[in-house]
This record gives C-alpha cells, sequence and structure tokens, in this order.
C-alpha cells in the first residue's frame, strides 16, 4: 500500500510540475523563433502582394478610362464634337456654357473622378493620335516612370485591345 501511496503522489507532483511549465508561457527562443518565421514570410510574400497591388491600380485605370472614352462618344452624340482642351472632361459632369444640346451628365457623380493614385486624369484635345488623349502619370504622378509610376494612356489600352 506505501508503494501505490508514493506512486500516487509521484503522478501528482509530474502533473503539478507539467501545469506549472504551461502557467509559465513561452521562453524568449520560442518567441524568437517565432518572429523569425513570421517575418521571412513576410519577406516572401510581402513583395507579391504589393506588386497585386499595383497591377490592380493600372488596372482600375483603364477602366476608368475606357468608362471616360464612352462618356466622351456619347458626348460627341449630343454636342457633335468632343470637349475641347480647356473645357476637360468636366463637361461630361457639367453642362457647358452655351451648349443646348448638352444632355448629361453622361459620368455619374459631380465630379469626374481621379486616377487610382488620387491624381487627376489628363484630358488633351486634339489628342495625339485621335480627337483626344485621356492619360495617368500613374503613381508618381509625373509624366515618364517605369513600373508603377509608368503612364498609362488610352492608345495603350485601345492598341493592347487590337494584339
Amino acid at each position: 500500500m506505501t508503494k501505490k501511496l508514493s506512486a500516487t503522489t509521484a503522478g501528482r507532483r509530474a502533473q503539478e510540475d507539467n501545469a506549472r511549465q504551461r502557467e509559465q508561457g513561452f521562453t524568449l527562443v520560442e518567441m524568437l523563433v517565432v518572429i523569425t518565421i513570421i517575418g521571412l514570410i513576410m519577406g516572401l510574400i510581402g513583395p507579391r502582394v504589393l506588386n497585386y497591388l499595383s497591377e490592380s491600380k493600372v488596372k482600375a485605370a483603364k477602366i476608368q478610362m475606357q468608362s471616360f472614352a464612352s462618356a466622351l462618344d456619347l458626348f460627341n452624340l449630343d454636342v457633335g464634337r468632343f470637349p475641347s482642351a480647356a473645357e476637360g472632361l468636366t463637361a461630361l459632369v457639367r453642362q457647358i456654357p452655351g451648349s443646348s444640346a448638352w444632355n448629361g451628365p453622361y459620368l455619374k457623380g459631380a465630379a469626374v473622378p481621379n486616377d487610382p493614385w488620387n491624381h487627376p486624369y489628363i484630358y488633351r484635345a486634339p489628342g495625339e493620335r485621335g480627337a483626344y488623349d485621356i492619360m495617368s502619370y500613374g503613381s508618381d504622378g509625373q509624366e515618364g516612370g517605369s513600373g508603377a509610376a509608368a503612364d498609362i494612356s488610352l492608345n495603350t489600352i485601345t492598341s493592347a485591345r487590337n494584339d
């Protein structure tokens, strides 16, 4: 009976020791290992996520420019011409003075939306290759650039569709 009692006592002590170890939490080495693993994962995945975000902004700009092109076509049908450079894309949401044929607004909202980087779109009339050009200067908001900062134009969209 004494042996049984001591075996039971030893079992209780082992359970108490395990419970104390669980209450103490993680060691510094365990925490450093977890932080290192998280850092490695973020280092591998982070750039890809940022690249997808950049690509989605370029796609959004192209879609918006296509929407502007459709609105400009409707404006042209109603008024008989495209907006001048001075009138700009604003002519799609506000009636231009002296035009009784204007039947807009041709875009939703009270103002022309900015590009995905919150810069205004560039409208040129006449354009280099047609009646007008619509451009976004990309993430940096300045002409030229490469990658996410590259210029996006309606001409690029049209030529990409025809390829």
